[in-house]
């Protein structure tokens, strides 16, 4: 799920740890540069408990009893709450749907509850096409406890539905329930090849193609079978809430890997299609074969009415957020949303002053999350402070680099505009980016309050 190299993974985690209370305790043993509040996840949950029936069916009551334990457990050692899921995007390996995707109503209600014992944590949700923001504003009523619901971006397949589940919220907050829209203000670009097409990957008729993805040529012959491509053009053609929905326009060559498709960088399918009367699904698998299915696309999703994303961001049931930092990482990376922001929101846009997204990202964060003595500048408050030039603050271009675990790859922006971050009072970058220094002076977050 959500882009991640599994041999990075494999390569890369640090498995000191079994239990949560451990986990959290791992991080104050190494150091660690930021700040870190952790969620307890609901996927690792079910299968600490069910082991590969995780995903396969929902929790009896035993072992929803036994999960309840262990979220007490993970709340009492300074969890700021509990994470979950119900996108249809969020599959694991092999396209298999995580874990938590095989959660009944029931199961989400009892651990819901557990976060309302003395208002310990808040509620995390990615909620998918048929989670409900009023069956949401049901659970967080009965669990006494704040609710965030994910990811409210405005869809042009979709351009009013997430204003209306954004009203359904406010409706909610009005009838004294605390729950948020997290939005976000940067539009949705993903990069995909045909072997790792996560926009796709919520179709049904799709799914057939992520177990092989590790198998060109077994993936070649699915792509030239003409049945499958009739079911996904069928499925295309279906309205969904969280996919792909045959915006050809929007997607885009960036990369090739024959010398002679050179000239097609740049270049978007539903124009290529056209020129050589092809339907646009034919036409980017035939030319992925052609190109060994190694090329590039960019595709964007949503979020790029700015117009309209202005609404989302000023709107008093939202907060700011949705980086998705460490995720997609070879697909995104939307880890400045802040700087962009300060450089397109403020800056180019004049829709908001400097001070207004300053807050939207600082002390209102903080206040939402429960975080004390942070986000401000205040004698007292601890010294977490980001220096920065609002003539030029920005994020840099895309690229790609190699310096995962085992080589791997990801996408990143360099920052445009940034001259120094202190954490705790103590200096970790300047303008030059991360100094290189021993220093690891960020915090294990562990006591919030989420009291009215």
């Amino acid at each position: 799920v959500e882009g991640m190299s599994l041999d990075a993974l494999e390569g890369g985690t640090n498995w000191q740890f079994e239990s949560f209370p451990e986990y959290l305790d791992m991080f104050e043993e190494i150091g660690i540069v930021p700040n870190v509040a952790a969620y307890f996840g609901h996927s690792s949950l079910r299968f600490h408990v069910m082991g590969d029936a995780a995903t396969e069916r929902a929790a009896n009551d035993d072992e929803i009893g036994k999960m309840k334990v262990l979220l007490r457990e993970a709340l009492h050692a300074g969890a700021i709450g509990f994470a979950t899921s119900t996108n249809e995007a969020h599959n694991g390996w092999g396209g298999v749907p995580i874990a938590s995707r095989y959660a009944d109503d029931h199961e989400v209600r009892e651990l819901a509850k557990t976060l309302g014992e003395g208002r310990k944590g808040l509620f995390m949700l990615t909620k998918g096409e048929h989670t409900t923001v009023p069956f949401l504003e049901s659970v967080a009523a009965e669990g006494h406890h704040r609710m965030i619901i994910a990811a409210m971006l405005w869809d042009p397949s979709h351009p009013q539905r997430v204003f209306d589940e954004v009203q359904e919220i406010t409706d909610a907050r009005e009838r004294g329930v605390e729950l948020y829209a997290q939005v976000g203000c940067q539009g949705i670009t993903q990069e995909f090849t045909l072997r790792s097409a996560y926009p796709f990957e919520p179709r049904q008729a799709w799914k057939q193609a992520i177990p092989l993805y590790n198998d060109k040529a077994a993936i070649a012959e699915l792509f030239s079978d003409p049945q499958f491509r009739a079911d996904v053009k069928a499925d295309f053609n279906k309205r969904a809430v969280t996919s792909f929905e045959r915006q050809w326009d929007k997607v885009t060559i960036i990369e090739v890997a024959k010398p002679e498709h050179t000239h097609l960088r740049g270049c978007n399918i539903a124009e290529l299609a056209e020129k050589d009367g092809k339907e646009p699904l034919d036409w980017i698998l035939d030319f992925g074969l052609t190109d060994d299915l190694d090329t590039e696309f960019s595709v964007e999703i949503s979020n790029f009415d700015e117009d309209e994303v202005k609404k989302l961001l000023a709107h008093p049931s939202s907060t700011v957020a949705l980086s998705d930092a460490g995720a997609h990482l070879s697909l995104l990376c939307d880890a400045g949303f802040g700087l962009h922001l300060f450089g397109r929101f403020v800056r180019e846009r004049n829709d908001f002053t400097l001070e207004e997204a300053v807050r939207l990202v600082t002390s209102a964060q903080a206040e939402v999350f429960g975080i004390t003595e942070r986000g401000r500048i205040e004698p007292g408050y601890h010294a977490d402070l980001l220096l920065f030039n609002p003539d030029t603050v920005n994020q840099g271009p895309l690229e790609r680099v190699n310096d995962l675990p085992t080589g791997a790859e990801r996408l990143n922006r360099r920052p445009i505009g940034v001259h120094g971050i202190w954490i705790n009072g103590v200096q970790v970058a300047d303008d030059t980016g991360i100094l290189r220094s021993k220093s690891r002076p960020g915090k294990v977050l562990r006591q919030f309050s989420f009291q009215h």
